[in-house]
């Protein structure tokens, strides 16, 4: 029997390129197993993520360092997938000859055919946007054992169309899995050992999958029905847009016990004047008054956001707007970014603000976000939390895993295996990190 290929996969960018990654890794795992070095490979798969400036130039960097792989071994293949496929298409081929296979996003189900092509001498592109549901065409998740948190896509594209973003253009339109194959892949990765989901999507609370005899599910609805899945003990949801947070998904944070606290939900700047010239169709005051309905709901909720800091024709007032917003929502996680040009994005032609001034409103928003973050963590010293035990520590007798709070949390003398969902009382609060004990 001839010994399987090995597959390497190098994974840029957001959760649902992980998620990807996994799915491709599954496509082609009738002829390859994977493995954690590029120079042992027989083929590997760079899937990339457009969402920072000069993302392509990173690629083709990358690139040219695995290119004396393949002089070593001829037969090695390398394939770029992801957003830097879509939107380069052809031209990696072009810049990169040794490059033998592209394929975008809304392609990678084809991949089994790619992969023989490449095989008999020949190069293969694929960045259409094909009628097919690609996850239908994809091979079951399998039954093999494997971490206790998983991804799971049940929304892809955007129509929002935000000035900064080049989503709408490498991920297509706001498309929704039917639910019937979300709820029948979440049973599949509980068989597989799964208990915690994360439902992934570019405008994840956009959904409207198609139910059983054509009945319409929100998100809402969706999770409601992920609930009662037997062995599934929790239940995320990334990333949100404040526009698309409707009463009943609200309303679902305070009713269904395995919808975690905590929410991720970006708001980008905090001045309605640059919220409106990133066409983001919400103001402050109506993302705060939303924050405060969810806190209504589910008062312990840890909110998470998103912040783009020197967006072309910030001004001072305009920064300190989003620091005062900050200010008042108290974030226990947050994500921030001086902005950088995408290529094709109308924010792309505007004036643009020194650099030296958007690195300085960045430091001084982390730092804000930072005390923040710390501060919640100090709050949780004393409590009792249910932390989902994910793998060993680093000492004698230490489990690690996540609270329902999403805090990385260290059981010290453990009683507790992977996969287990444990009671444990906070004895200490680190920079990233909580210590704890069981009880």
């Amino acid at each position: 029997m001839t010994a399987p290929k090995k597959l390497f996969i190098k994974t840029y960018g957001c959760q649902m390129n992980v998620y990807d990654s996994e799915r491709m890794a599954e496509s082609l795992g009738d002829n390859y197993v994977e493995t954690k070095t590029a120079a042992d490979a027989d083929m590997i798969l760079l899937n990339t993520c457009h969402i920072r400036e000069k993302a392509a130039e990173k690629v083709y960097s990358e690139l040219g360092r695995l290119k004396p792989l393949k002089e070593l071994n001829p037969d090695l293949k390398i394939g770029v997938a992801g957003c830097v496929a879509q939107a380069e298409g052809a031209e990696i081929m072009r810049r990169q000859p040794a490059v033998d296979l592209v394929v975008g996003p809304q392609s990678y189900h084809r991949l089994p055919a790619m992969e023989a092509r490449v095989r008999s001498g020949k190069t293969a592109l694929d960045t259409d946007f094909p009628e097919e549901d690609k996850f239908e065409k994809l091979k079951g998740r399998g039954k093999a054992t494997r971490a206790p948190s998983a991804f799971l896509t049940v929304q892809e594209g955007c129509d929002k169309f935000c000035a900064f973003c080049v989503v709408p253009y490498t991920r297509g339109a706001e498309v929704s899995r039917p639910a019937t194959r979300v709820l029948t892949e979440a049973r599949e990765l509980v068989e597989r050992g799964v208990r915690e989901v994360t439902l992934l999507g570019q405008n994840v609370n956009a959904y409207h999958g198609v139910g059983e005899e054509g009945a319409d599910y929100t998100l809402a609805r969706l999770i409601k029905e992920l609930a009662k899945i037997d062995g599934l003990e929790r239940i995320r949801y990334t990333t949100s847009h404040p526009n698309d947070m409707d009463d009943a998904l609200i309303a679902a944070h305070g009713e269904i016990d395995k919808l975690m606290p905590y929410l991720h939900l970006p708001v980008q700047s905090g001045s309605d004047r640059i919220l409106k010239r990133m066409n983001r169709s919400h103001t402050a005051e109506s993302y705060l008054r939303l924050i405060e309905r969810i806190r209504a709901a589910r008062p312990d909720i840890v909110m998470s956001g998103d912040f783009i800091v020197g967006f072309p024709e910030e001004t001072d007032a305009d920064f300190e707007a989003t620091m005062e917003l900050v200010r008042e929502v108290k974030y226990g996680y947050a994500y921030s970014f001086k902005y950088s040009t995408r290529p094709g994005t109308p924010a792309a032609e505007r004036p643009q603000v020194e650099p030296a001034i958007a690195d300085e409103r960045l430091q001084r928003l982390q730092g804000l976000i930072t005390g923040q973050q710390r501060e919640i963590q100090n709050s949780m010293v004393g409590r009792d939390v249910s932390v989902l035990v994910e793998k060993a520590g680093r000492e004698a007798g230490q489990m690690v895993g996540k609270s329902e709070y999403l805090h990385s949390v260290h059981i010290d003398e453990a009683q507790a295996e992977i996969g287990d969902v444990v009671r444990v009382r906070i004895v200490d609060a680190k920079t990233n990190s909580l210590t704890a004990r069981q009880i």
